[in-house]
């Protein structure tokens, strides 16, 4: 795995500087069973065969210990929260319809004005993101963390910018396991031990959008380190590792899902540090890849970062793979990169819900995203840090 970027090393290595992130080793194995992803992950794993078998799909170094598939498609979801009538909002909210006007070939260039609000915006959308990596406990449905999520958003003034977009039904994107994106919150899907969850937070402020994501392992948390041990390993927020495991299934389980979590992140910072004036919009796929290829996980090719202004998805749209795409970056562009990666194959397909999209093989997933500004020189500006 390559070494953080120097100019970025501190931000990859921890969103809390006085904590230090562990590697782990990769592993191979195992077998997955075709089990409801609704179990418990203790219990899906009891039911396991010991062979190994080949991958049917792209060769992976690590396979998750959570036969995830086929996936139990009938979570239930609840009514759509709604939102006061004074708070602004985009286009789209009422009809659902998203206007055509919304996929622009031409790359805005942000002015001084724009990037204020942007910088309100991303930094509303980080401080949500952060609350609902926060209260992901087991026990906790990703329909409560919606309702979370909503009632921050709205608390601030502004409009949760996923809600009645295409008609997406709610204010958050809750994906879980071998879920890679666009996940709807639902009533009857309880958060469990070592779920690898991943949110996707969005906000429309003063008119303009801001939009992050992240992952984190419920539970994967240990509640008896000492606030003061700077030596303790921890994830990427500064929250210390469980340390006692009940099984040694438990323990390969959650070491495996930190190492897909964190190579995840390592690669969209690796892919940030490529966003410099005057560099080619491709170097940012072809730095993901090659962290995927180091790591030996695949890179979700379907679903790609935009520009993101006024508008919630524009032009440039930003692959995630090695690609050709011949655009320079230039001072005031703003647009998200969100790599996702998958223990397994990166084939994905629809749930029958139209929106939320699971791994072929029911291989784990997970996902980070920023919003970055292209300043005049050096590094970009991340408007979704903390």
């Amino acid at each position: 795995m390559p070494r953080p970027p120097s100019s970025l090393g501190r931000l990859l290595l921890s969103d809390n500087p006085s904590r230090r992130i562990l590697r782990l080793p990769l592993t191979t194995t195992t077998t997955r069973r075709k089990r409801p992803s609704n179990e418990p992950w203790s219990t899906r794993i009891m039911a396991m065969s010991s062979t190994p078998v080949a991958s049917s799909a792209t060769s992976s170094s690590a396979v998750s210990l959570f036969p995830t598939q086929p996936v139990d498609q009938r979570y239930t979801i609840s009514e759509t929260r709604t939102v006061p009538s004074h708070i602004v909002r985009p286009p789209y909210a009422e009809t659902g319809k998203v206007p055509s006007s919304f996929f622009p070939e031409r790359v805005l260039i942000h002015d001084d004005a724009s990037i204020q609000r942007m910088r309100a915006a991303a930094q509303l959308a980080r401080r949500t993101l952060d609350l609902a990596c926060a209260q992901a406990k087991p026990g906790l449905t990703t329909d409560d963390l919606d309702d979370m999520v909503h009632s921050a958003i709205i608390e601030k003034g502004a409009y949760p910018s996923p809600l009645n977009y295409a008609g997406f039904p709610k204010s958050l994107c809750s994906s879980v396991n071998e879920v890679i994106c666009h996940g709807i919150p639902s009533t009857s899907r309880e958060l469990q031990l070592g779920d690898v969850v991943s949110f996707d937070v969005s906000c429309y402020l003063n008119g303009v959008h801001g939009d992050n994501c992240a992952t984190v392992i419920v539970g994967d948390e240990d509640d008896t380190t000492g606030d003061d041990d700077k030596n303790t390993p921890c994830d990427w927020r500064g929250v210390p590792y469980k340390a006692n495991f009940d099984s040694d299934q438990e323990k390969e389980h959650l070491e495996q899902a930190r190492n897909l979590v964190l190579s995840t992140r390592d690669a969209l910072y690796a892919a940030i540090e490529m966003c410099r004036p005057g560099n080619c919009l491709s170097d940012v796929g072809a730095a993901i890849h090659h962290v995927a290829d180091t790591t030996g996980y695949s890179t979700v090719q379907k679903y790609r970062g935009h520009g993101i202004g006024h508008q919630f998805h524009c032009a440039p749209y930003v692959k995630h793979f090695r690609n050709r795409d011949r655009l320079e970056l230039q001072p005031g562009m703003i647009f998200t990169i969100e790599p996702m990666f998958t223990m397994g194959s990166e084939e994905c397909f629809e749930w029958e819900d139209d929106w939320t999209v699971a791994t072929v093989d029911g291989s784990l997933a997970a996902q980070f995203e920023h919003t970055i500004l292209i300043t005049r020189d050096g590094p970009p500006e991340i408007l979704t840090l903390p």
